[in-house]
């Protein structure tokens, strides 16, 4: 195979992995916390935790999950929470005591999460209590055995005078009312768990670590099967890439995107762990004002972000006060970084944003830009060591230099399948073992890729996958709508946005009744920010609808 990005490497990054160095990712951080004990780790809202802490805190909850639940390796671990401190302890007990996490979007609705908790079988769940009131609608139906709450203020210690108000401007609205059967607060399990020990748990690379939910590249919801040997690949060969410019225990990296995303958990949390680094957990960053606040109290090295989060940032008063003299690199990824964006964020920092390309299906990470990059190339970057990447045509040949066709991936940190679903499906792999990406893309005679378009029908709304399906079919189900269909329309904040088409069968039906109904049942970036009323819906001859037209 022709691999020309290896000339393109830079000096000390090898094409390979040593995949024995580490059994599990439980091991990688375990190591961390004893190598890095003393320093920070978390720091959220004023409040930090040190890799001592650490380990300590998830040693007694991974003892509680482990004594008083009964949880035992194998079992499905749901959490729900934003970035904060508790989220990480959560996360890391799960993992050091065997069990699969399972992350949920906080944001769901009640649909949403009563399918991701009866698909993957969850027997426990770790929940924010603001959303709470969203599983009380869903708790006779899921498997959930057992539910632990928490708060915001659970793992923060004291907060004084600017912090506190700088938390009490983000709470506007009191949690909402909700009750649950035998909820354990997530203190009180911290506090039982002092006194249990935690049963040592054997783990390989073929123990399954998370079940990343992801539109998948072909279809509805999936839970992508990452195992430990998966995020131990991408960990080594992120590392490698990033070796020369990360000092360990110097650096500090900006954790605004949710932690429940696989590119802010590889990226900001499992690599930052691993050489010490302390990751400033943004807690909403939705709230510009108070995150630009934020970051001007930091000499922060490395932030990453898809192009929604840097257009906002340099669209919000305050940002030019920010001291960027520390920073090393921006890294983008989720969704295409515009141009635009990347030539305001390089004027105003002084560093171009590397743009890379991952999947949740790839624990996330398959290319990467070179980090001394001086400009923003429009490119997705080279291979990661021990990935190869092929550009497939329909008849899955490989396609030369220059020609567009199917991205398709093969290496270590690629799933071992679906949930549920069968690894060896012709639409997930191809006949040698490729991940079938379902985006398409060209490669240049330097080894470097660009993405040219989707080969389905997904669309991007700020890094998140939205399919038309569910949109429709929550569409349908309002009694004044014949049929309905959703394409992606260019949006320069989201990249790309929802367009709604409606037939309707009652000409009374408005577009902010149909928006009113979306929101019932779909999370906020999938409900349609453009409705259009037509007569009839474009089809083909066997009834398929013609999106192409549409857009």
């Amino acid at each position: 195979m022709h691999r020309p990005w290896l000339d393109q490497y830079p000096a000390g990054v090898e094409p390979r992995i040593d995949m024995d160095r580490y059994a599990s990712v439980a091991a990688v951080l375990e190591e961390s916390c004893q190598r890095f004990a003393p320093h920070c780790a978390f720091e959220n809202l004023g409040s930090t935790l040190s890799y001592a802490d650490l380990d300590r805190h998830s040693r007694h909850f991974a003892a509680y999950l482990q004594s008083e639940l009964g949880l035992k390796k194998g079992d499905r671990l749901a959490l729900m929470m934003p970035n904060c401190l508790q989220h990480v302890v959560a996360l890391f007990a799960g993992l050091r005591s065997g069990l699969v996490i399972v992350s949920v979007n906080p944001l769901y609705t009640a649909r949403e999460l009563e399918f991701q908790l009866q698909d993957s079988g969850a027997r426990a769940i770790v929940i924010f209590e603001n959303f709470a009131c969203t599983l009380e609608k869903v708790e006779d139906s899921v498997p959930v055995e057992h539910i632990v709450t928490t708060r915001m203020g659970d793992m923060l210690g004291p907060v004084k005078g600017a912090v506190t108000n700088f938390f009490a401007r983000r709470v506007k609205k009191m949690v909402p009312e909700w009750d649950l059967p035998d909820p354990i607060s997530f203190s009180d399990a911290l506090t039982q768990g002092e006194g249990l020990t935690l049963a040592p748990v054997a783990l390989t690379h073929s123990d399954v670590a998370l079940l990343q939910y992801t539109g998948g590249t072909t279809g509805p919801a999936r839970g992508a099967v990452l195992s430990h040997g998966n995020l131990v690949a991408n960990i080594l060969q992120t590392m490698s890439w990033f070796s020369d410019s990360l000092e360990p225990e110097r650096e500090i990296i900006v954790t605004a995107l949710p932690i429940y995303h696989i590119f802010a958990l590889m990226v900001n949390v499992l690599i930052f762990l691993h050489i010490g680094g302390r990751n400033l957990l943004i807690t909403n960053p939705a709230d510009m004002p108070a995150f630009v606040k934020e970051l001007r109290r930091h000499r922060f090295t490395a932030i990453t972000g898809v192009n929604t989060l840097f257009n906002g940032l340099l669209n919000t008063p305050g940002f030019e006060q920010i001291d960027f003299s520390a920073l090393k690199f921006a890294v983008g990824g989720g969704s295409a970084i515009r141009k635009a964006v990347a030539d305001r964020w390089q004027a105003a920092t002084g560093q171009a944003i590397i743009e890379g390309y991952g999947l949740s299906e790839t624990s996330p990470v398959v290319t990467c830009n070179l980090l001394n990059s001086k400009d923003f190339n429009h490119s997705i970057g080279l291979p990661l060591p021990a990935t190869e990447v092929v550009i497939r045509g329909e008849e899955n040949q490989d396609l030369p230099e220059g020609e567009t066709g199917e991205l398709c991936v093969k290496g270590p940190q690629v799933m071992l399948g679906y949930w549920q679903g069968n690894a060896s499906d012709s639409d997930t792999f191809t006949t040698d073992g490729y991940l079938k990406t379902g985006d398409m893309a060209r490669m240049d005679e330097s080894g470097f890729f660009y993405l040219v378009d989707r080969k389905k029908d997904v669309i991007l709304v700020s890094g998140f996958n939205v399919f038309p399906n569910e949109i429709e079919e929550v569409i349908a189900s309002h009694e004044a709508v014949l049929e309905g269909a959703a394409v992606g329309v260019p949006d320069e904040k989201t990249g790309e946005a929802v367009k709604l088409f409606v037939v309707r069968k009652d000409e009374a039906l408005t577009a902010e009744e149909v928006r009113e109904h979306c929101r019932a049942h779909l999370t906020a970036y999938k409900v349609p920010k453009h409705i259009e009323f037509i007569q009839e819906i474009p089809k083909s001859n066997v009834g398929k609808v013609l999106r192409k037209e549409l857009r």
